[in-house]
């Protein structure tokens, strides 16, 4: 469970240090108008760690790349970052993902309503025909620091 955590914190520290470096190489206009994206009164980050069964990793990206972001957006989740862990035994069955929400109301709205919508219903029952492509979702809910890059 510490290990876990552990590589969660160093995902979001990563995940920080990139968009610190961007903003070095990253004329300025541009950098503002990718903070702006998700930016907002109240916005709220969600850090989510998934693991999969054995075999089952890239069903899951699969099913994120072509279904799941776009159903996402679809009920006002805004999808900041992807990540695949290099090293094993997370390489072989994590995907970590920051998405954000307006508000954490507006994040159970947006919840409540993906889960209800038959697209992702339909998607969801197809992608585990052969067995369910998840095992466990961890979720933590975080605000953007003052001196983030991105808020």
């Amino acid at each position: 469970m510490m290990r876990r955590a552990r590589m969660l914190v160093l995902m979001v520290v990563v995940f920080a240090a990139g968009f610190a470096a961007r903003a070095l190489v990253v004329p300025e206009a541009r950098l503002q108008a990718a903070q702006a994206q998700a930016q907002g009164k109240g916005r709220v980050f969600e850090i989510r760690t998934y693991t999969a069964p054995d075999g089952k990793l890239a069903d899951l990206h699969a099913r994120f790349r072509n279904h799941t972001m776009r159903i996402f957006a679809k009920h006002g989740m805004t999808s900041v970052a992807y990540f695949a862990p290099q090293d094993a035994p997370l390489s072989g069955n994590t995907l970590v993902y920051v998405i954000s929400h307006e508000s954490r109301e507006a994040a159970k709205k947006n919840w409540d309503d993906f889960r209800a919508d038959p697209e992702w219903q339909k998607v969801a029952a197809d992608s585990q025909k052969n067995g369910p492509i998840v095992s466990k979702v961890e979720s933590v809910f975080a605000d953007a620091t003052d001196y983030s890059p991105l808020k």
